[in-house]
């Protein structure tokens, strides 16, 4: 196994760790759940260094960088006072979902107006606006913590992957039988997961567009689904109870 790079996760708190392991690329995660500005820097990366065999003792400066840089972050969160930041005029139809990116740099809106918009929020400035769809879209998402990539969920019955920094759409994901409400990429993200009012949910390979598996058992519409840490499970919640 061999260590690639890492990645912040702010909350809740984390480290990532991507790593190649007999030519496939990896991930793993160290919870600090009980992080807080007041814990033992030293302490805790001890700990970390003693149970995870990725990371040797060469990497002891930056993984307590890291540590600091989430403390930092805790600390800027509990002092934080909300304000309102901007009123964007976003979609001539009322909007239907928004979510960040991981870095919070940009953000998409998805809309009855049949588009999802991508937008810079500090400036306020509309980016891209990505159109397709045929109808309603409902569900939307970044494939956080890459940011590369948002799928939109439609009432047309179809999922849509797209580059996000041109806006170019790369598959139309195709065999629910009813609308899409719900979605989600894997934090791996080379997975799709897929919900509807057809009573199914269903995997897609996010490179290729490739219909995975499709997830029976419900009586009733899928409302909700969300992936594990290790991208190796799947919730669905559905009107069934």
């Amino acid at each position: 196994m061999k260590l690639k790079r890492f990645l912040l996760r702010y909350y809740p708190p984390g480290i990532i760790l991507e790593y190649e392991s007999s030519g496939d690329m990896k991930q793993k995660t160290i919870d600090l759940l009980s992080l807080t500005v007041e814990s033992d820097v030293e302490v805790l990366l001890n700990q970390i260094l003693k149970q995870e065999p990725l990371l040797t003792e060469s990497k002891r400066p930056y993984v307590r960088k890291l540590l600091y840089k989430l403390i930092e972050k805790q600390d800027a969160q509990d002092s934080q006072q909300f304000y309102l930041f901007k009123i964007l005029r976003a979609h001539i139809l009322p909007l239907t979902n928004c979510a960040f990116n991981k870095n919070g740099d940009r953000f998409i809106t998805g809309s009855y107006d049949r588009t999802c918009k991508i937008w810079n929020t500090e400036s306020g400035e509309e980016l891209l606006t990505l159109e397709g769809h045929k109808n309603v879209v409902y569900a939307i998402a970044f494939n956080n913590p890459f940011g590369d990539k948002v799928i939109t969920g439609s009432f047309d019955k179809t999922c849509k992957v797209w580059d996000s920094a041109t806006g170019k759409l790369l598959h139309t994901l195709r065999g629910h039988s009813t609308e899409i409400v719900c979605l989600s990429f894997n934090q791996q993200g080379d997975v799709i997961a897929t919900g509807s009012m057809d009573n199914t949910a269903k995997l897609w390979d996010a490179e290729s567009g490739e219909e995975l598996h499709t997830l029976l058992g419900h009586t009733a519409e899928i409302v909700s689904l969300s992936f594990n840490q290790a991208g190796d499970k799947l919730i669905t919640g559905s009107f069934d109870h």
